[in-house]
Formats: structure tokens, sequence, C-alpha cells
């Protein structure tokens, strides 16, 4: 490791301070901090010392959707490959569905971290690690034959529109990759209309649009599979969003770590069955009657555990979190209910509570505050 280390501050020597290309530092810092633990400490002024940083929390979200992913590049070849073969071997459905899922996060990270690198180069800061799960989840949540110049767009939307233009890392009030999600929905609605799904590559057959359980359900028609497809994730869907059994086991990880909020992920389950109880007491229509089944279909699931516990956009406060999360599931399974043109909710249920996350905040501590006065003056009076 030595050697590497010798190599990179060789390489850092024509950036240094002083130095003609002193203006480009941001972007060869990014290698050395992605690599190593970053050098600098801070040197006064009020700071705790954590062995926490950025970095590390950012890793550690990346290792918890590598379960999902991995299933669900999978599942997209298989889904792919069962439509024209009886048996699929794994390796084959893994790298058939590798062939579309990898060009996919290719173009998210080259454009997003691009445009990062830029900014940090302009500003004059350093490139912060928060593109590391944001270039990850944005092509997670795609449909997975959405072109790539349409990615690509989408990426460039919610990195400059949704990030920096507040600021950057640690400044947005939106989630950046169901940002980049609500885009390409709103620009190119029949790519993303939530209620089909590609399960057939057009070089090797004729292309087959394959309709997802809440395509089904919306059209009127029964959801075609049993509840242990939906659970093991073995549907037609977005890349990664249609195994629940796999998101939970990175929602296990995001709570060990204390990475990710377990209140709101509980209280987004929570408020998602409620919703879906009320709902199917009414039994109007094919959705309504799909009951608690809603919690193991669409991007609820994955919008929950990775999405809506994102510190940056969520709510802060511990009685915010319940709030916060509950709506959110709440919302989600209305969305999708009353609206058969768009099936999945979860993303505007989340934007619009990223939305209302500082309000929800500051009537948690207002309560706080005129609580504890109370107390206080109960007190003076007794005493």
């Amino acid at each position: 490791m030595k050697f590497l280390r010798d190599k990179i501050d060789q390489i850092k020597k024509p950036f240094g301070k002083g130095e003609k290309l002193e203006k480009f530092a941001p972007a060869v810092n990014a290698l050395d901090t992605f690599l190593y633990v970053p050098n600098h400490t801070t040197k006064h002024g009020a700071h705790i010392r954590d062995a926490v940083d950025l970095k590390r929390t950012m890793i550690t979200v990346v290792l918890a959707l590598v379960p999902a992913l991995i299933f669900g590049t999978w599942n997209a070849g298989y889904q792919s490959l069962s439509q024209i073969q009886e048996v699929v071997p794994f390796m084959d459905a893994l790298i058939h569905g590798a062939w579309k899922v990898l060009p996919m996060i290719a173009v998210s990270y080259g454009v997003g971290l691009g445009i990062e690198f830029y900014f940090a180069i302009v500003r004059g800061h350093e490139v912060n690690e928060g593109y590391l799960v944001t270039g990850l989840l944005i092509p997670m949540i795609m449909p997975i034959d959405l072109p790539l110049w349409m990615l690509a767009l989408s990426v460039i939307f919610a990195v400059i529109i949704g990030k920096e233009a507040f600021g950057g890392t640690g400044m947005n009030i939106l989630n950046p990759a169901l940002t980049a999600r609500a885009f390409a929905f709103f620009a190119y609605p029949t790519y993303m209309s939530g209620d089909k799904i590609w399960v057939s590559d057009a070089s090797t057959t004729d292309a087959i649009s394959g309709e997802t359980i809440l395509g089904k359900l919306a059209a009127g028609q029964e959801a075609g599979y049993d509840m242990w497809s939906m659970f093991a994730g073995t549907i037609p869907g977005s890349i990664s969003e249609t195994s629940v059994l796999w998101i939970l086991v990175g929602a296990v990880i995001l709570v060990i770590t204390g990475v990710g909020s377990w209140r709101i992920i509980v209280s987004g389950f929570l408020g998602a069955a409620v919703m879906a109880f009320l709902f199917e007491l009414w039994g109007a229509n094919t959705l309504m009657d799909f009951g608690m089944l809603h919690l193991l279909v669409g991007g609820l699931a994955f919008g929950i555990v990775f999405m809506a516990t994102d510190p940056v956009s969520a709510a802060q406060t511990n009685r915010g979190k319940w709030i916060y999360g509950f709506l959110i599931g709440f919302f989600s399974i209305m969305i999708r209910v009353f609206n058969p043109a768009y099936p999945e909710g979860v993303m505007l249920a989340i934007l619009l509570l990223n939305v209302f996350a500082p309000t929800i905040d500051h009537y948690v501590v207002e309560a706080n505050v005129k609580r504890r006065k109370k107390r206080v003056a109960k007190q003076l009076k007794t005493a």
C-alpha cells in the first residue's frame, strides 16, 4: 500500500497549492479520498471526533444496496430468457441481465460524477462522496428498457437542478435519485408508465413488454403471482424494486449500522398497511381488493428503505420521523389506487414529504417547547 500512497502523492504534486494545475486539485483529490481517509483534521472550533465520516456512510449504503442489485440483475435476465426457453440457468440469467444493467450504471456514474467534478473545480471545493449512492440508486429504480440517453438526461437534471442548485451534497431538499425518476416520468411518460416492463431482448426474438402486477391490477385483472413470488421478487418490475426479501436484508444493514432510521422504515410500512386495510374495506376495484399484498409489490419497499431514509431530505426529529414515514406509506398507497394512469405512488409520496419534512420538524420542536414551558410553569406554581 505504501507504493500506491507514494504514487498518488507523486501524481498530486502538480496540483498542489501554488502550482499551475492548482485549480484542478479537487478532481485529483477525489481519487485520494476515495482510496484513503482524508489526511486533514479540524484545527479550531467545537467539533466531535468520530470514526464515522461521509465516505464510510455512503459505502455502507452501497453495500446495503448490493443484495437487491444482484438479485434485480438476475431477475431481469430471468424474466427475459424465460420467455424464450423453459430452463434458465442462474449464470445465464445473471449475465443476460448484466448486459442491460451495467451500461445503465456506467452512464449514471459517468455523467453524474462528471458534473460533480465540474462543480467542484468551478466552486473550488472537494468532491463529496454523496454521489456514490445516488449514482447507483438512479439506474436501480429505472425501467430496464429506458434508453441510455434518457437516463443521462435524467441524471443531469437530478444533479444540477435537484442537488447543485441548492449548494451540493447535504443541502438538497429533494432526494436526487427520485428527482431523476420524476424527471424521466414527466418527460418520457411512455417509458415510465409503471405498468409495463421489458422482459425480452429484441436481438433474440420479438420484443415483449410484460405487464407488472400493478399494471394488471389497474386494468382490473388478477395479479397472476402468488405471495411468495411477490416477496421473493421473481416478478416483472424495475431493476431492483421487486424483491422485498433482499430489500429487507439491506434494511437490516442500514439499521444495524445506524445509517438508516428504523423509525422511518417501520412507520412507512405501518402507514402503507393502514391505507391498504382501509381500501380493502372499501373494495371498490381490484387495486383496493389487493389489501396487504400492496406492501409486497411495486417500489414501495425499496422507496421506504433506501429513499425515505435519506438523512438529508428526511425529517430529523424522532417524533418527526414517525410522522414523516407514516405519511409516506399512507400517501404511497393512496396515489397508487387513485391514479390508475400511474399505479406506482411511492416516488411522488416521498418527494412530497421531502418538501414538508422541515415543516414537520418545526411543529414537533414547537410542541416540545410549549410542553416544556407548561411543565416549568407548573413546577414554579407548586414550588
